[in-house]
């Protein structure tokens, strides 16, 4: 399996087990060792990954690092681990900070197994930065997240590779957290500075401002909107996909110019669309699409996928289907009508994330 698969695994099991993990012991066993071992490190070669390694801070003896991932001798990564959904605000990263001081470490992991936050020196040197540079969360994440972890794997660690993009992932998070944040709420400040020019020499009344706000989270939305209809219609062709449907999203469109979505993908993407109509809603069966197979999830929940298109040798189609174990098994087929062949197993698949099964046909009435 590739390095996503693995992730989107170890994110199923946690998302049915998290509410069993009680202490922060079984927290780092059940989620964070696998995480590391998943990264290529062997967390039983305690000269490879040391857990509880001794950081004596000025006068407090017997400081203890929950985990340290070295190379040559010498700690890298610094884990510091709370339990299961704990608070991981900068208050509760205390020790984290002096393990940094003391360590030759240039990155520190603060994590409750859900969520890990990942530090460095970025505002003073050998001093760990109050923000993150990179949030990776289990149960909720991106492949771009995907492509920044594995540049933590052991097979591709590169200290200044790493120290390149950091920079630029802090403040790039950071804008795009505030723009998320004005897109559902704009601030006062922004609407005054995206209005000035609108306004002339009229004032910005109590009344402009809520003209202007509305105003603004409209052409946020509309603009937004439109962006992604472009895209859509540069990967796609425009019989490929309905009018009625350019406005949601169907499919997302791959970042990265190696990915192109074929039109056997498509057509298996509207296949098993079409199996599937009778139990859900079209709308919410929807297709991501990558450089290996396109993954077709339910809800866009890279927790619920349904079924995967390996078409990328054209010479020989495989659908992946999942098992009871939700483990992926590969089906060779001479046509993409051969996916109907599979329809029992996608709604098994399905129906194993919809249990109120009535609910549904309501919803697709």
């Amino acid at each position: 399996m590739d390095f996503i698969d693995h992730l989107r695994t170890l994110s199923s099991r946690i998302a049915s087990t998290k509410d069993m993990i009680q202490t922060e012991e079984a927290t780092k066993n059940a989620m964070v060792m696998p995480l590391i071992q998943m990264l290529g490190y062997n967390v039983f070669d305690p000269l490879e990954v040391t857990p509880e390694l001794v950081a004596d801070v000025g006068t407090k003896k017997g400081e203890k690092v929950d985990y340290a991932i070295l190379k040559d001798g010498k700690p890298i990564i610094l884990f510091e681990c709370k339990k299961a959904g704990g608070d991981l605000s900068i208050n509760h990263a205390g020790q984290l900070f002096r393990y940094f001081h003391v360590t030759a470490a240039r990155f520190g992991v603060l994590t409750n197994g859900l969520v890990y936050r990942f530090f460095t020196d970025l505002e003073q040197p050998n001093k760990m930065d109050e923000k993150p540079f990179f949030e990776f969360n289990i149960l909720d994440f991106k492949e771009r997240d995907v492509e920044e972890l594995k540049k933590f794997a052991k097979a591709a660690f590169d200290l200044d590779t790493i120290l390149t993009t950091a920079n630029d992932l802090k403040y790039t998070r950071a804008i795009q957290n505030r723009l998320a944040e004005w897109m559902i709420s704009p601030s006062e400040e922004f609407v005054r500075l995206v209005s000035t020019e609108l306004l002339g020499n009229r004032r910005f009344t109590p009344a402009a401002k809520d003209q202007f706000t509305l105003i603004t989270k409209r052409a946020f939305e509309q603009l937004v909107g439109e962006r992604i209809n472009e895209r859509l219609k540069g990967a796609m062709t425009p019989e490929s996909i309905p009018v009625a449907d350019s406005v949601s999203p169907v499919i997302p469109v791959a970042i990265e110019s190696l990915v192109v979505t074929s039109s056997e993908e498509l057509e298996g993407f509207h296949t098993v669309r079409a199996i599937l109509r009778e139990l859900v809603n079209p709308k919410r069966i929807v297709m991501r699409d990558a450089q290996s197979y396109c993954a077709i999830l339910l809800d866009d929940n890279n927790r619920k996928p349904i079924c995967r298109l390996r078409f990328n040798n054209t010479q020989k189609l495989r659908l992946g289907v999942f098992n009871e174990m939700k483990e992926e098994e590969q089906v060779s087929l001479e046509s993409i009508d051969d996916i109907f062949n599979c329809a029992d197993q996608l709604k098994a698949t399905l129906s194993s994330y919809q249990p109120n099964q009535e609910l549904n046909a309501k919803e697709c009435a």
